[in-house]
């Protein structure tokens, strides 16, 4: 039988190494954060976050082992190479940018806020949701195609700095994006 409590859980900055078992049965009604630590794994993850779940800035390798039921999911800045084991039923937010990701395949197929899956290592789309209700972010990859593109974007669509400029025409042809289209390439200048 799950316990739950009902408030956050702020895990952050302990210099954990792994999760404790005792948060595998829990259901937590509010956040949960276990960025800036040491982990490696999501092992002993709660059984459920209503809101968010931070695992960003970890040292994880997988995502194996993690909750499956979120409000929204960040592991971003962190080493994993693929999606497999991520939240699959997530309402608001997804956020992977900046890790080693050379696919999107294992991602949730619907989210009803943002994805952004920018500064990865990134070649085509297959993976991606077929539906982002907000924001779709994919920019700063590697991308030489747009195979596996979302079918819809509810907000803008960004783009920018890959293998490959996309035209806009190229974009809409193979996404319905409702808000504006991104896709210009910026140099920035690192040294200010």
């Amino acid at each position: 039988m799950s316990k739950k409590i009902i408030g956050d859980v702020m895990l952050k900055r302990l210099y954990l190494r792994k999760l404790p078992e005792i948060l595998r049965d829990l259901i937590i009604d509010g956040k949960f954060s276990c960025s800036d630590n040491n982990l490696l794994s999501l092992e002993n993850s709660p059984l459920k976050v209503t809101d968010a779940f931070y695992c960003n800035y970890n040292k994880l390798i997988t995502l194996k082992g993690c909750t499956q039921f979120v409000g929204g999911f960040a592991c971003n800045e962190t080493n994993i190479t693929s999606l497999e084991g991520c939240p699959q039923d997530v309402i608001t937010f997804f956020n992977c940018n900046n890790n080693r990701l050379t696919s999107l395949v294992g991602a949730p197929k619907r989210i009803y806020g943002y994805f952004e899956c920018g500064e990865n290592n990134l070649t085509s789309l297959i993976g991606a949701p077929e539906y982002v209700g907000g924001n779709f972010n994919c920019g700063q990859n590697k991308l030489t195609s747009l195979e596996g593109c979302p079918k819809y974007v509810g907000g803008d669509f960004f783009c920018r700095n890959n293998g490959v400029q996309f035209s806009e025409k190229q974009i809409r042809a193979v996404c319905d994006v409702k808000g504006s289209i991104f896709n210009v390439d910026i140099l920035y200048n690192r040294n200010w």
